[in-house]
């Protein structure tokens, strides 16, 4: 049986979570650009897995476009600090930035959207089969890249 949605995407943010520890302890400048490509990855993923299936999903169940717009609002923020960091001269505050932009987010799905969606009745078992398939496909095809 399909883990729930809401366990996959919470899965994701204890990931990148740990990632962003990992960041801050890691001494070498090659292991931080190394964790920093994978904490954009990661997040760019995770966004897009919501937008795809959840965030529709959430939209149909409760007809909560303002929190919604809300949501898509801080991928947007993430998405545009994420778009800096190639060219970013000073790494460590380019994590940062985005690991408070996180870390904000989360903590409002946790509250709200979370907490809602399964107040609502959702299907939350078939979206997660359908957030892990996706995600895998995606993971898939950056591999193979």
């Amino acid at each position: 049986m399909a883990q729930d949605a809401i366990a996959l995407l919470e899965a994701d943010h204890h990931r990148v979570e740990e990632l962003f520890r990992d960041y801050k302890s890691a001494g070498d400048p090659a292991a931080r650009l190394h964790l920093a490509q994978v904490i954009c990855m990661e997040l760019t993923l995770h966004a897009m897995v919501e937008e795809e299936i959840f965030y529709p999903a959430f939209a149909a169940a409760t007809g909560d476009q303002q929190m919604l717009e809300h949501a898509l609002k801080e991928h947007q923020e993430v998405k545009d600090l994420i778009a800096r960091v190639p060219s970013a001269e000073n790494l460590d505050g380019a994590i940062e930035a985005i690991k408070q932009h996180t870390l904000h987010h989360v903590e409002e799905e946790r509250r709200g959207m979370f907490a809602k969606a399964r107040a609502s009745g959702m299907e939350l078992a078939t979206l997660g089969g359908r957030i892990a398939t996706r995600r895998a496909e995606v993971a898939d095809a950056i591999q193979a890249a």
